[in-house]
């Protein structure tokens, strides 16, 4: 029975959600994939970057079985269970330092040791080949055991991976160095070092080529691992917005409840400071909500009856009835972290690509050192020998710089961005850096500072600027509203007094008002004044329109039944902003902004800093969709953002860069932190970025190079497995010492 015959976009709504543990490649994610779908009436989709699949068409009360599936194929797996947090990632970064830490505090001595007690007979003790074997047992079995299992399992279904590679190599060296020393060293001298003859029974052991091989690709699994978790942390973080009750009304009587448990037309209450529940429209009161994680308008949005509002948008002000018309999956706030997990599922790795050569590179070395055992064999170059040769093909092409490749120009790289404010937090954004050609900018927090600043302060008449700001900050020094914070703020600046204001009132999208010393000050727009009698002078509205034309707005200040003057407040420009975008220019880069401001806003602001494009008044959900429509013309973008409304635009670009002054879920969204607050950090973590990835292209280059031209070598006979591990740890050291140059990167 097919699939598609059996689910039916009734079933098909039935979902279930799996964290996966043990896949060590995107082989595995598509192996799970495979078995899910094989169950009737289920589709599946296994998302190897956040290492959690998606059931669709399984009711939760069959979630065992598709555990089984997965259990059965070799991997581990739990049901995601809404508000709990899974503790598989964690637990697995913690699985994988704990075996670290143990291989390199053995890795160093034993290698030390081992090394010395080879080459220099006098020093040996009896049974110094037993100390050594004891000492590396650790390493061998329980700190390599993940790549041993992964090994196991792949064979199981007849694959290989370099997890083959590195285990047989590792099992190999230990092998050797046991059965040695079981049937004993050979006394004749051995080979040529390059300086003359090894001492006899100097190629008897081989532990520190298991050592550090452990060591090495250990560190770059605990890499990956950190990597992974970081991606998929936003899915979290964004759950975290909704609140986890709410206060419903159902036949007149208000109780909290689970959000869980909020339908489609039920009544709830929201009180000032807490987050709206869901998507709804309010039918009873007014408020400011704070809409910039959704809209990136930093001026609070007056809303009354009739007026739309959306989940996670905090209410400011006034007491709201909302009446819920979206909950659970359908709600804007739920269809941004969808986006975000479909956009991280997209999500590309310089170590997919050196999977991808593994494929075929394993089996080949796998044939050839088995073709070499069997030549020496048939030749009558006797066990030792031929063994010999053929561990040396395993040991020469372990892909131990292939393991380091990425982690250390990564470190190198990342500790270079600390010192700059940059944070690197996986290798997807080195990949991505190297191909993008449009920058696309947020506006508020990004660009501007995000917070409202009264900038100028306009007289009408006798007035002095002192006394528009006295009666304003009289009034507004009770509201909560940005605007009127702005006005305060700068009151306290000018070192101003000012007495309490009574009666005050707030007129949600007017204005305040309040009594001072005895008379009726107004604070607010023209349309206030105009419904108090108020004459609003020509200069008045004069300064209204040209604030608006510079994306500011001027509150008008009235006392006594006369204008006394405006108060104009405005989202500041950063001001390294200019030549931060001129330097994206000039490193050949199309800059956008965009934002879910005002059109006229957006131009001003998008005049002032030069870039090259303005798309202005985008919804959160729609923000994404910009970034995939520039895609799809093929354009490679960087996204630069701050807020919750970023995150899936963040997540969905080629490469995502939030600054720190953002909030935690654009953070984790990211691929790129900016620490530093001068905007020209933006250029400069593109182009560490660049050389960082560079860097570690020409680590692969070598690693690949190096391991094809010294296999020959080895399969002839002309590499001992010591001197085969000296050059691969060779190999290992041109890959670090190539990476530490990263720490000469200079800013533009």
């Amino acid at each position: 029975m097919s699939v598609d015959a059996e689910a039916t976009p009734s079933a098909l709504d039935q979902r279930v959600e799996l964290d996966i543990s043990g896949m060590t490649c995107a082989a595995c994610a598509s192996r799970i994939e495979k078995k899910l779908n094989k169950m009737d009436g289920v589709r599946a989709t296994v998302n190897y970057a956040t290492e959690r699949a998606v059931v669709l068409g399984l009711p939760p009360v069959r979630a065992e079985e598709a555990v089984a599936v997965v259990e059965k194929a070799g991997y581990g797996a739990s049901e995601v269970r809404e508000g709990e947090e899974s503790q598989g990632y964690t637990d697995r970064v913690t699985m994988l330092r704990n075996r670290l830490v143990v291989a390199a505090l053995l890795t160093v001595p034993l290698g030390d040791v081992a090394i010395v007690l080879a080459l220099a007979p006098q020093m040996r003790f009896p049974g110094w080949q037993w100390v050594l074997l004891v000492a590396a047992i650790p390493v061998v079995f329980w700190c390599a055991w993940p790549f041993h299992k992964a090994a196991w399992r792949n064979l199981r279904h007849g694959s290989t991976s370099m997890d083959t590679l590195v285990s047989l190599g590792i099992l190999a060296a230990f092998s050797w160095s046991l059965i040695s020393t079981i049937l004993g060293a050979e006394d004749h001298e051995g080979f040529w070092l390059g300086y003359g003859i090894a001492p006899g029974g100097a190629d008897s052991l081989y532990l520190e080529v298991a050592a550090a091989v452990t060591t090495f690709l250990l560190g770059g699994r605990y890499m990956e691992a950190r990597s992974k978790r970081s991606a998929r942390s936003v899915l979290s973080a964004l759950a975290k917005l909704a609140p986890s009750s709410v206060r419903v009304i159902r036949d007149g009587v208000e109780a909290v409840i689970p959000i869980g448990e909020l339908r489609v037309g039920d009544r709830f209450a929201v009180r000032p400071g807490e987050r709206i529940a869901t998507d709804g429209t309010v039918v009873l009161g007014s408020s400011a909500l704070d809409t910039s994680m959704m809209t990136g308008e930093p001026i609070p949005r007056e809303v009354t009856e009739g007026d739309t509002v959306l989940g996670g948008t905090v209410n400011t002000t006034g007491a709201l009835i909302v009446r819920a018309d979206r909950v659970g999956a359908h709600t804007q706030l739920a269809q941004m972290a969808a986006t975000a997990e479909q956009a991280q599922a997209r999500k590309a790795s310089v170590q997919t690509q050196v999977d991808k050569v593994v494929s075929w590179f394993v089996p080949a070395v796998l044939v050839i050192a088995l073709v070499t055992l069997t030549i020496w064999l048939l030749a009558g170059g006797g066990p030792r020998a031929s063994f010999s040769a053929a561990l040396s093909v395993l040991i020469i092409a372990c892909p131990c710089a292939l393991g380091l490749a990425t982690p250390t120009a990564l470190m190198v790289g990342v500790g270079r961005g600390g010192q700059l404010g940059i944070l690197i937090k996986g290798p997807d954004a080195l990949e991505a850096s190297g191909v993008i050609d449009t920058v696309v900018l947020d506006k508020t927090g990004t660009l501007t500072t995000g917070a409202m600043t009264a900038t100028e302060v306009h007289t009408f008449g006798d007035a002095s600027a002192e006394s528009v700001l006295r009666v304003a900050a009289a009034v507004e020094e009770q509201s909560e509203h940005p605007l009127a914070r702005a006005v305060v703020r700068r009151a306290s600046e000018a070192e101003l007094s000012w007495p309490r204001a009574t009666d005050v009132t707030a007129l949600p999208g007017r204005g305040a008002s309040g009594r001072v010393e005895g008379d009726e000050v107004l604070v607010g727009n023209p349309a206030l004044l105009g419904e108090r009698g108020v004459e609003v002078p020509a200069d008045a509205l004069a300064c209204v329109e040209a604030a608006a034309n510079q994306a500011a707005n001027a509150v008008l200040v009235a006392a006594g039944g006369r204008c006394l003057g405006a108060i104009t407040v405005a989202d500041a420009l950063k001001e390294s902003a200019p030549g931060a975008i001129a330097r994206l220019k000039r490193m050949g880069l199309r800059t956008v902004l965009l934002t879910g401001d005002r059109r006229a806003a957006a131009d001003i602001v998008g005049g002032l800093v030069g870039v090259d494009e303005v798309i202005a008044e985008v919804l959160p959900t729609e923000k994404a969709a910009v970034i995939e429509r520039l895609q799809a013309e093929g354009r490679r973008v960087a996204m630069v953002g701050d807020g919750i409304n970023d995150a899936a635009a963040l997540a969905s670009a080629n490469l995502g860069l939030a600054v720190v002054s953002g909030t935690d879920v654009a953070l984790k969204s990211a691929d790129i932190i900016l620490v530093r607050r001068n905007l020209n950090v933006i250029p400069d973590a593109i182009g560490l970025a660049r050389r960082t990835l560079r860097t570690i292209r020409g680590n692969l280059l070598w690693a690949f190079g190096y391991n094809v031209a010294a296999i020959p070598l080895a399969a002839f006979g002309l590499l001992n497995p010591l001197i085969a591990g000296f050059a691969m740890s060779l190999s290992s050291v041109f890959v670090v010492t190539n990476s530490t140059r990263l720490r000469r990167f200079k800013p533009g």
